[in-house]
């Protein structure tokens, strides 16, 4: 047990690293920018910028969580950033480096050289609490760390926190797997997995920041209100630089003015649609059949159409973009010209070869020979013309499915189409087919199990060149192409080779409702297991049955209760009834916020969350209205019942259930058996 003056000894060493921070900053904020020229200084000047936002200091947060005493007798205090002294020693280490894997590790049976490992707990940044645990000492029985679960469970209210301070050992070896290698996180509910790719993003940006920052890290989640909820972690933690971006966002080139019925968005996202898009690009190119003619001067060069053959079959045969092919053509054929004046005894250089190959007659015939091709033109004439779409699909769509994808009422245009989702995915993959996408250092996906195949194609044509971390969870599957394998998943995303790990220990969700949850998942994931909570507090979880009539003002009444105690509260509603409990909560005096797929909240206590936008996102305190509403809103039951899942383990602390109709089937069975 620490002693009295121990804790007064650490709170005057965060003050100190307190101190030395802040001069750390005011030093690099006071730095003269002197560039070589006006793009170098600005460069520079924006170096500095993001050097001086990581060095901010948040005094409500703890700067160092921990301790570590090594047998070397060295000793480190692990935090959030690196804080050194004006002599250049360290104050505070930070957490993503080399020695600091030590701290989330070692234990009793393997200490790792820990002599000593102390935890500090913190109210509103200032040293409230310490714990001890001696790793070398084999009588100190193993406990759980009471710091540690308060931090879990602390209430919430606003955008996600980072869990620097919480880290366990498997999240851990997860974080800190190497660069270049694609990892799968496999997560139920409350395991972590979001938080554990986050903090790998910032690890790698630690472990290998110029490499990452000249290629860049982007974090792709469902929707713009998951965004703004884990928007504040990177941040926090030092990282200001990455980038954000939903799905959606990732794809649109062009606005989305329609929906479709969802059998066709679920062709369109087939992977057969890859090949039908890369037969219709390529398809433009004509062979040569008449000779090329070149006026030049007193002489007409001639070549003839089959020495010209073999120089556009090797261009299409290489792998290059078709755009790209298309612009190398005119020196290929210009080339051809050269060799014919070198017979005749004339020595052209290269400029006579680019001259040659910008001549209107070569521009001409390679234009005649490999057309330029326009995306949304493409596609236009894809959906709106049978015969072009059966050129492109036949013998990989059936008559039925090319029947299917035809627009029954097609637009005169391009420019006037009503393109729905799944088409701005269609025309990421035709742009990529026409010019190579650009590739991250990394890329971070989330809710990767709702991804069709083709749009794992589109996020893995922007890490061809880097790793990615995938994260999800096959039994929260809500789309009707969520998949059933993560081995098909890293196919489709270019990563077959990525390595596919399990979190099973979950630490936000309380075992009274994940038990009441993982009901569920005989019929919605079969053969998954389900998670294990391993907090002490079970959690509560209550059903409320009340009659029709009264379901909207008894779940205002609940809400209203619920204000009374700390922390964040979700109103997780059937999508149709957002507006209708929106407004019964302002009749009845309750500030609140509403989510959108479009738009997040963290400055309110209480938020309405449609069921469709829940996904990602927790609450400390979640109440749900008519669990059967939400489920039967779903295409298919197996769906329907995933919807369900991810709505009813959103909680942190406390689980309110309101329903006037009977609960779906399996949530009124008994509870499951074993882990």
């Amino acid at each position: 047990m620490p002693m009295p003056e121990e804790l007064t000894a650490e709170r005057q060493h965060l003050a100190a690293a307190r101190a030395e921070l802040s001069r750390m900053r005011e030093r690099t904020l006071a730095l003269e920018v002197q560039g070589g020229n006006a793009a170098s200084s600005e460069a520079l000047a924006e170096s500095l910028w993001r050097r001086a936002r990581s060095l901010e200091d948040d005094p409500a947060t703890a700067l160092f969580f921990g301790r570590i005493d090594l047998e070397t007798d060295e000793r480190w205090y692990i935090g959030r950033r690196h804080v050194t002294d004006d002599a250049g020693d360290p104050l505070v280490i930070d957490w993503r480096a080399p020695v600091s894997t030590t701290f989330y590790r070692a234990s009793h049976t393997d200490p790792l050289g820990v002599r000593l490992r102390r935890r500090f707990g913190y109210d509103h940044g200032r040293i409230t609490a310490m714990e001890d645990e001696h790793l070398l000492d084999a009588s100190e029985p193993d406990a759980r760390s009471q710091i540690l679960a308060s931090e879990i469970e602390r209430p919430r209210v606003g955008p996600m926190r980072d869990i620097v301070a919480t880290i366990q050992p498997e999240q851990d070896a997860l974080v800190r797997v190497d660069v270049t290698t694609t990892v799968c996180i496999q997560g139920a509910p409350g395991t972590g997995k979001t938080a554990v790719g986050l903090h790998r993003a910032a690890w790698l940006l630690y472990a290998f920041r110029d490499r990452l920052t000249r290629t860049g890290v982007l974090v792709i989640g469902p929707n713009q209100a998951f965004l703004e909820h884990i928007g504040a972690v990177l941040p926090t933690l030092g990282e200001v630089e990455v980038r954000h971006t939903s799905i959606e966002a990732l794809t649109s080139s062009v606005p989305v003015r329609a929906v479709e019925p969802t059998d066709v968005a679920r062709l369109k996202g087939d992977a057969r649609m890859a090949e039908v898009l890369h037969r219709a690009v390529w398809s433009h190119l004509v062979p040569p059949t008449e000779a090329m003619v070149l006026p030049r001067g007193s002489r007409r060069w001639r070549v003839a159409a089959h020495d010209l053959a073999p120089l556009v079959d090797g261009l299409a045969g290489r792998d290059i973009r078709y755009e790209t092919a298309r612009q190398l053509l005119p020196q290929r054929l210009a080339h051809a010209v050269l060799l014919k004046m070198e017979a005749l005894g004339e020595y052209p250089d290269d400029r006579v070869q680019d001259s040659v190959a910008r001549s209107a007659p070569v521009k001409a015939y390679a234009a005649s020979l490999w057309p330029r091709v326009d995306a949304r033109a493409l596609l236009h004439r894809l959906l709106s013309d049978a015969d072009a779409l059966a050129a492109a699909a036949d013998g990989i769509l059936t008559e039925e499915e090319q029947e299917r994808l035809r627009w029954q009422k097609p637009s005169r245009t391009a420019g006037s189409a009503r393109w729905t989702l799944a088409d701005t995915v269609l025309l990421d993959e035709l742009g990529d087919l026409l010019s190579r996408t650009p590739s991250l250092g990394h890329v971070v996906l989330d809710e990767a199990q709702d991804l069709s195949p083709m749009q794992l194609r589109a996020v893995g044509r922007r890490c061809t060149s880097g790793a990615a971390t995938v994260l999800g969870d096959i039994a929260q599957g809500t789309t009707p192409w969520a998949t059933g394998s993560w081995t098909e998943s890293l196919r489709h995303l270019g990563k077959p080779d990525g390595v596919v790990s399990e979190l099973r220990r979950g630490f936000r969700v309380p075992a009274t409702v994940i038990d009441f949850a993982a009901r569920l998942l005989p019929l919605a994931a079969p053969g998954l297991a389900a998670p294990l909570s391993v907090r002490d507090n079970p959690g509560r979880l209550d059903l409320v049955r009340v009659g029709s009539a009264d379901l909207v003002p008894a779940t205002v009444a609940r809400v209203d209760g619920l204000r009374a105690l700390e922390g964040s509260i979700g109103v997780i509603v059937p999508d149709a009834r957002v507006a209708e409990v929106s407004a019964a909560l302002g009749a009845g005096g309750i500030e609140h916020g509403t989510l959108g797929a479009g738009h997040g909240d963290v400055d309110h206590q209480v938020d309405v969350v449609p069921a469709t936008v829940a996904k990602g996102l927790e609450f400390d305190h979640v109440l749900v209205l008519e669990p059967a509403e939400i489920a039967a809103a779903e295409p298919d039951e197996r769906t329907g019942l995933r919807r369900l899942y991810v709505v009813l383990t959103r909680a942190v602390s406390d689980l309110t259930v309101v329903h006037a109709e009977p609960l779906p089937q399996p949530l009124t069975e008994s509870p499951r058996v074993g882990g």
